[in-house]
């Protein structure tokens, strides 16, 4: 089989190192039970070639790559059903899948951020995500509340997920190498329903606090016009990258409270 070419333009640098690629497998832990993996952008099959030997799961791979399809199908004919030809950003989990997911992959840095939020849209559906991505990016999705690197889609996805940076992997092992480190990171879904606030304020006050991060919460969120007895409130005296979720679920509270909604 002709090997596939890396396209720049997808964002494509493939793993050539085998061992990491089974390490990245062995992350999978199938956390609550689901049978169904989706891998999102499988190229050349490093992980898949892995991933099929697992018989208790169900494997989906999708791949935006149209060079890849044939060779995937040449490579993997027990997937022949399960291989999609698309863009993950774009597709319907909600009617591909009807029973819980998890999700691995090597993800495009590109998209890495946009994968994750479609995550945390479906997160009621998605119970374990194990991805590569840039080193920078994995750090901050799981670095906690104080660490300059923590930001906005770290607060989102904690909020509903628990992360664990697990290993850094150096620009060689890859085809063609990349300009930076990467960094593989497990997602576990964590005990939270739904939030103990307006989920759409938290959003907002979120955004709107990390937005202007070197700034003191008083004025980061001013255009949000703070309730007056909230002016007082030490906590307005902190930086956004010092709260933690609940302390901007307490704090979203608060300024419902004081007014009709943000």
């Amino acid at each position: 089989m002709k090997a596939v070419r890396p396209k720049k333009n997808l964002g494509q640098h493939f793993l050539t190192d085998q061992s990491i690629a089974q390490d990245i497998v062995a992350a999978v832990t199938c956390y609550n039970g689901y049978k169904t993996l989706l891998e999102i952008g499988p190229g050349m099959g490093v992980l898949t070639q892995y991933l099929v030997k697992n018989k208790e799961i169900k494997l989906y791979a999708i791949e935006l790559d149209r060079e890849s399809i044939p060779y995937l199908n040449n490579k993997f004919p027990e997937l022949k059903d399960t291989i999609i030809q698309g863009d993950f950003l774009r597709l319907d989990l909600k009617s591909l899948f009807q029973e819980p997911f998890g999700i691995i992959g090597n993800f495009p840095y590109n998209i890495s951020s946009q994968i994750f939020f479609k995550v945390l849209e479906n997160r009621d559906q998605i119970p374990e995500v194990v991805g590569m991505l840039q080193k920078e990016v994995a750090e901050r999705l799981a670095s906690k509340p104080g660490n300059k690197a923590y930001g906005i889609l770290s607060v989102f996805l904690q909020a509903f997920y628990t992360i664990e940076y697990l290993f850094t992997v150096h620009e060689q092992v890859f085809n063609p190498p990349p300009k930076v480190k990467s960094g593989v990171i497990r997602l576990k879904r964590n005990e939270r329903v739904k939030l103990d606030c307006d989920e759409k304020a938290f959003f907002t006050v979120v955004k709107q606090g990390f937005q202007t991060r070197r700034k003191t919460l008083r004025n980061a969120l001013k255009s949000l016009n703070l309730p007056v007895e909230l002016l007082k409130d030490e906590v307005l005296d902190k930086r956004a990258e010092q709260l933690s979720v609940d302390d901007f679920v307490l704090l979203t509270n608060k300024i419902q409270a004081g007014k009709d909604g943000i």
